[in-house]
């Protein structure tokens, strides 16, 4: 157990907050590239507790910034697009996409009040076929390169998954509990190793787990009495490498959570092949009604990715750990509660935080996709065939 207080800690994302200024240390996906378009330049983001608008404008760059218009708060959601930004629907304020006004089309002729506002902007990137913003202080830091993500002998697609409804460090406390997957998951994952034994699914099947300290997070290995080796690791502080994918959990606010999900499909040769633009696919709703809340809300059971969020989000919109009762095989959880506090303290005292990287040149950075992909030829239940391993999508 432990106290309101240090819960706190762990779940609150706004500006100012202790997670909240450790999460602006990092690169986070915003929106698929293919939202922005000419047709609709603009979309509305919420993250981290703050209201934005991504916006394509004219001459092709993309700009992250406040909603409300400096000037009296009408939503830049409906700004007009225009060669150098996005202008307010509502008196014209123009912004280009660093915050600066350009203009204030109703002030005097040669008035240069418009060079006294400047409105609140983020950088944004384009990678993988998502826009990746970083609200943190300059300079920011590069997006790192790991396998998952920048292998060239293979393609990619990415899958968005409905929003869920809970806080962000459920679903992380769930990257870090090698528990829970021949359980909860006992029906739809496992393959040969899955031989159910009523309410312990095929954990008899495991032999140990291991879970150990890595330079970007937390390596899980689950080793089956069969040989099998499962090894897969929490990447610090929002993602979840597993079998071929990255899940990337993006706080919305306290209370709300964004998943976004690239898969990597390696070409059967060995070839590499250009992928800038991934096809992206979007998740049907994991419970009936969408938006709905725990009891008044069904959740499906035909998807891994649903199970988990009903996990998730039972636990109510920001869980009570105060009532939790911590066993053995919650050890991910404690060292992963000692990541998170370990790295606000260097925050707070100037330093970056664990898998901060500066350098653009940075190798690859192996997460062991290799044996991702190995084990899933090896259970028997996983089909690597690029079009078909999505279908179930």
């Amino acid at each position: 157990m432990i106290s309101a207080e240090e819960n706190e800690i762990y779940v609150r994302v706004g500006p100012g907050t202790p997670a909240g200024e450790l999460l602006r240390r990092y690169w986070h996906p915003v929106a698929p590239a293919q939202e922005l378009t000419d047709e609709q330049p603009t979309r509305f983001v919420r993250i981290l507790c703050e209201d934005l608008i991504l916006f394509k404008d004219k001459s092709g760059r993309v700009g992250l910034i406040a909603d409300h218009c400096a000037h009296r708060g009408a939503s830049l959601l409906y700004g007009r697009v225009e060669e150098r930004g996005i202008a307010c629907a509502y008196h014209g304020w123009l912004y280009d996409p660093a915050g600066n006004c350009l203009e204030c089309p109703a002030e005097p002729a040669g008035s240069m009040f418009h060079l006294t506002v400047k409105h609140r902007a983020y950088p944004v990137q384009k990678f993988i076929g998502l826009y990746w913003a970083y609200l943190g202080p300059p300079p920011a830091p590069v997006i790192p390169r790991f396998d998952v993500w920048s292998r060239k002998d293979g393609r990619r697609r990415i899958a968005v998954h409905p929003r869920v409804d809970c806080n962000w460090f459920q679903t992380m406390e769930n990257a870090v509990d090698p528990a829970h997957l021949p359980i909860l998951h006992q029906e739809l994952a496992g393959g040969r190793e899955r031989i159910v034994t009523g309410s312990g699914g095929f954990v008899n099947q495991v032999d140990h787990t291991d879970l150990t300290v890595c330079d970007y997070g937390i390596m899980k290995k689950r080793v089956y009495k069969s040989g099998l080796i499962d090894e897969h690791p929490m990447i610090f502080p929002t993602i979840t490498r597993v079998n071929n994918s990255s899940e990337i959990r993006v706080p919305i606010d306290d209370t709300h959570t964004m998943n976004y999900e690239p898969f990597f499909y390696p070409t059967p040769d060995g070839s590499e092949v250009d992928d800038d633009d991934p096809v992206v696919v979007y998740l049907p709703n994991f419970k009936e009604p969408a938006g709905g809340m725990h009891p008044y809300a069904r959740f499906r059971w035909d998807m891994v990715s649903s199970q988990d969020t009903c996990a998730w989000e039972t636990q109510g919109p920001i869980a009570d750990r105060t009532r939790y009762r911590l066993a053995s095989s919650d050890r991910g959880i404690i060292m992963l509660r000692e990541m998170l506090k370990e790295n606000i303290e260097r925050v707070q005292q100037g330093l970056d935080p664990r898998g901060v990287i500066r350098d653009p040149d940075h190798e690859v950075i192996d997460t062991n996709l290799t044996n991702g992909l190995e084990y899933m030829k090896q259970r028997g239940s996983a089909q690597l065939d690029y079009e078909k391993a999505i279908s179930r999508y």
